[in-house]
């Protein structure tokens, strides 16, 4: 009679786990990109709704919550009920920078969130104005020193990729300009054009279009190697400046204690979406580097963000950058 009953409850309980991959989803599901629409993070988000859309049959529609360099999302993200109904579209900002930049971060990136996979890398362009003096990197190290106290940087807000990228810019030339927040990429990017403010370190994706029609100026690409889409632009490492490496990368997280079948789902699901030729060539010509298949799921995307905890904050620190 007890083996029975044990037995029983055995069965109740797996029944219990494979429930929810069974029927989930079975309402829309609401993605949270924590920045303005219009920016990386958000063109990003979309193709990842619409990907998980087709390959889960329900609807995923982004939700932008603005704010605090992406923290007042991600936070949001981070206290949404587990049940794979709110997912987060997380960056090397929000998901690794911010603890450092915030020392009362509502969440832990690393122990709050279940990765569920890794989308895209954007490597990111120092883009200035296209009226601005200088026309290399090594130029603008030293028209930044000697102006320091009139440059005007725009950034996303603390903690976003936009402030990162330009905080080990900056940090690396050894300046503190004037920063001068936006509620996203995009309309830091919009502040560029119109002369509002000198330079922006963003990823590709934003300045791509006006780099190419020549309203702004692109100097570096903060990598180790040139990228496809603007072959022309030499690399930071190239100029001499190694030290300003941003590439940052843009995931989908669940909250913590979300059922371990439906971040299985969501995982197969985004895994699929990403071997898609049309989605690969979409983010591809956006500037996007889609991730290796060896380098997509849960756990390489666990050990990638506490890497890049672990890289950016004795230098963001020792920046004094907050």
């Amino acid at each position: 009679m007890k083996a029975r009953s044990l037995a029983l409850a055995l069965l109740c309980a797996l029944a219990a786990t494979a429930a929810p991959a069974q029927t989930y989803p079975s309402r829309p599901v609401s993605i949270i990109v924590p920045f303005a629409a219009g920016g990386p993070a958000d063109i990003t988000g979309r193709i990842v709704a619409e990907a998980l859309s087709r390959n889960l049959g329900q609807q995923f529609v982004v939700e932008n919550v603005a704010g605090a360099g992406g923290t007042t999302g991600a936070a949001r993200g981070a206290r949404a009920t587990p049940d794979g109904y709110t997912l987060t579209l997380g960056h090397m900002g929000t998901h690794a920078a911010a603890v450092a930049l915030y020392p009362s971060l509502a969440y832990k990136p690393d122990v709050d969130f279940e990765p569920i996979g890794l989308v895209a890398e954007q490597p990111e362009l120092l883009a200035v104005r296209k009226d601005f003096p200088p026309n290399s990197l090594q130029e603008f190290a030293s028209y930044a020193r000697a102006n320091e106290s009139k440059l005007n940087m725009a950034h996303a807000g603390v903690g976003s990729v936009s402030y990162v990228g330009c905080a080990l810019l900056n940090a690396a030339i050894g300046i503190k300009p004037t920063m001068v927040p936006f509620s996203g990429t995009a309309p830091a990017v919009n502040a560029l054009l119109g002369g509002q403010v000198d330079y922006v370190c963003d990823p590709i994706l934003g300045p791509l279009p006006h780099v190419r029609a020549g309203t702004l100026k692109a100097l570096a690409i903060a990598t180790g190697k040139r990228h496809a889409a603007l072959p022309d632009v030499p690399t930071s490492a190239e100029q001499g400046l190694p030290q300003f490496d941003a590439a940052p990368f843009y995931a989908v997280f669940a909250p913590k204690g979300t059922p371990q079948p439906v971040l299985d789902r969501l995982a197969e699901a985004l895994d699929k979406g990403l071997e898609d030729e049309a989605l690969r060539k979409r983010l591809g010509d956006l500037g996007a580097e889609v991730a290796d298949k060896n380098r997509r799921g849960p756990k390489a995307l666990a050990a990638l963000v506490q890497s890049e905890i672990a890289r950016l904050t004795p230098i963001l620190k020792a920046a004094g950058a907050k």
